[in-house]
C-alpha cells in the first residue's frame, strides 16, 4: 500500500513539474489589397514570424473593397480568433464590426493605417507625416521652384491624409513665397497605377506638359504618372517622389525616371506586428512609444522611422536589408 501511495505521489509531483503549454493564439489578418506588392511582403513576413511564435494566422484580402473587408472581418470573428490584425481599406467605417469583435473579447491591432472612431487596442505604423515631409524635401532639393502637381493616395486611407499634411508642412512656405506653384491636386482611388496614369494624362493636357514636379505619395501612383510622362517624352525631366521601395520603383530610380522613394523597413514592421499580436492574444500589454487619438480613445502605438532612398544609397539601405537583391535591382 505504501508503494502504491508513493507511486501516486511521484506521478502527481511529475505532473505538477511539467511546463504549462502555451495556448495557440489564433490571428485573423484582414488585408486591404494583396494585389499590391507592398502588402504581399507584409503578409509573408508577418505570417512567418507569428507562426514561429506558435500562432495560427488566417489571412484574407478585400482587394480594395470596403464591404468585402467588413464581411471578412465578421467571418474571422465567427471563427473565434483571439486577435484581429487589420490593414483597413477604409479606416472610417469599421467601428461597428470592431464593436462586435470587442463584445467577443477579441483584441484589435490596426496595422500601418489607423482605424478611426473605434475601440482598437494598439496601432503600429511609421511616422507617416514624416514620410510626406521627406517626399516634399526631396522634391524641393531636386527642383526648388516650378510647377508642382500633387498626387495623393486613396481618399479612404488615413495615411494618405498624413502624407499630405507632411508634404504641405514643407511646401507651404515655398508656395507662400511664390517659388512653388501648385498646378493640380488629385487623390488616386485605391492607390492604383492605372488611376494615376489617367490623372497624369489629364494634368499634362491641362497644363500643356508644363509640369516640373509630381509629388506622388507612393510608388504605385508614381509608376502610373511616369507612364504618362514617358508617352510625352518627359520621363526623367520631371522630378517625382514615391514610397514603399517597390522593386519597379527602385529600378526606375536607377534608370533616372523616378527621383526617390521612402523606404519603410517592412521586415521590422511586420515582425513587430506579429510580436504585438501574440502578446495581445496572450492578454499581455505590448510596450508603446507614443499614443494617437483616433476619435474614440488615446490608442497605444509604436511608430518606426522611415528612410529616404535615392540613387546614391540603394545599396546601403534596400540591398543591405535584403529587401531587394542587387541582382534583381540592376538586372
Amino acid at each position: 500500500m505504501k508503494k502504491v501511495i508513493s507511486l501516486i505521489c511521484a506521478v502527481l509531483v511529475g505532473l505538477a513539474a511539467m511546463p504549462t503549454l502555451a495556448k495557440t493564439v489564433k490571428i485573423g489578418m484582414a488585408i486591404d489589397d494583396l494585389r499590391l506588392e507592398r502588402w504581399q511582403k507584409d503578409r509573408s513576413i508577418f505570417v512567418d514570424r507569428a507562426e514561429s511564435l506558435g500562432a495560427k494566422v488566417y489571412v484574407q484580402s478585400a482587394n480594395g473593397n470596403e464591404q468585402t473587408q467588413i464581411s471578412q472581418i465578421e467571418n474571422m470573428i465567427s471563427r473565434g480568433v483571439d486577435v484581429l490584425v487589420i490593414i483597413p481599406y477604409n479606416g472610417e467605417v469599421l467601428s461597428n464590426v470592431i464593436s462586435e469583435a470587442k463584445r467577443d473579447g477579441i483584441k484589435v491591432l490596426a496595422y500601418d493605417r489607423l482605424i478611426s472612431n473605434a475601440d482598437i487596442d494598439f496601432y503600429l505604423s511609421f511616422d507617416n507625416e514624416k514620410v510626406g515631409e521627406m517626399q516634399a524635401q526631396a522634391m524641393l532639393k531636386a527642383k526648388p521652384e516650378g510647377n508642382y502637381f500633387l498626387m495623393g493616395g486613396a481618399p479612404t486611407d488615413n495615411n494618405a491624409k498624413l502624407f499630405r499634411q507632411g508634404q504641405m508642412n514643407v511646401l507651404q512656405p515655398k508656395i507662400d513665397s511664390g517659388d512653388v506653384k501648385i498646378i493640380g491636386d488629385q487623390w488616386v482611388d485605391s492607390w492604383l497605377a492605372e488611376n494615376a496614369l489617367k490623372i497624369m494624362e489629364n494634368a499634362l493636357t491641362a497644363n500643356d506638359n508644363n509640369i516640373d514636379v509630381v509629388v506622388a505619395s507612393n510608388d504605385a501612383t508614381a509608376g502610373g504618372a511616369i507612364q504618362a510622362l514617358e508617352a510625352q517624352g518627359l520621363a526623367g525631366n520631371v522630378a517625382i517622389s514615391g514610397q514603399d521601395a517597390d522593386l519597379a520603383a527602385i529600378r526606375r530610380i536607377v534608370d533616372g525616371t523616378q527621383t526617390m522613394t521612402v523606404y519603410k523597413p517592412i521586415s521590422k514592421l511586420a515582425a513587430k506586428a506579429a510580436d504585438i499580436a501574440v502578446e495581445l492574444g496572450n492578454s499581455e500589454i505590448p510596450s508603446s512609444n507614443t499614443t494617437l487619438n483616433n476619435g474614440t480613445k488615446d490608442v497605444p502605438a509604436w511608430l518606426l522611422e522611415p528612410i529616404t532612398v535615392s540613387k546614391v544609397n540603394i545599396k546601403q539601405t534596400i540591398v543591405a536589408d535584403n529587401f531587394h537583391t542587387e541582382k534583381d535591382i540592376y538586372r
